[in-house]
């Protein structure tokens, strides 16, 4: 079992390593269908197991493409990974969409229209 401060390491080198391949290397054109970045990576703690969360910008149908896409180039990604990390074992790779953006952008938005209905009825407030 590895301490966390290694498993916290190992996993910003993961989430840097698959954002540049993300940028420049994987080729399949269902990745660039929606705009992805890596948002969070959670590896397990003997680093057998990495999640990699990735935030997709586009419509419901890019986003199911590219994460279509982001599953076909999982045996890349993890090789490309064991290529370029030192470590003993490569991590299995598994993407996961985050949410987490979406869920914000409409906690906002009530937020907002919860505001806007108070200026508009002040009587109605206690």
């Amino acid at each position: 079992m590895a301490n966390s401060r290694r498993v916290a390491r190992v996993a910003a080198l993961i989430k840097r390593e698959v954002s540049q391949m993300l940028l420049s290397e994987i080729k399949d054109d269902r990745v660039g269908a929606g705009m992805v970045s890596v948002t969070d990576v959670d590896i397990s703690g003997d680093l057998q197991h990495a999640k990699i969360f990735v935030s997709i910008y586009g419509t419901e149908e890019a986003k199911e493409e590219t994460m279509a896409g982001l599953e076909s180039a999982v045996n890349y990604v993890r090789r490309e990974l064991g290529s370029r990390m030192q470590l003993r074992r490569t991590p299995t790779v598994k993407f996961l969409e985050d949410r987490s953006l979406e869920r914000g952008d409409n906690m906002v938005d009530l937020l907002n229209k919860i505001s806007q209905e108070r200026q508009e009825n002040p009587e109605t407030v206690e």
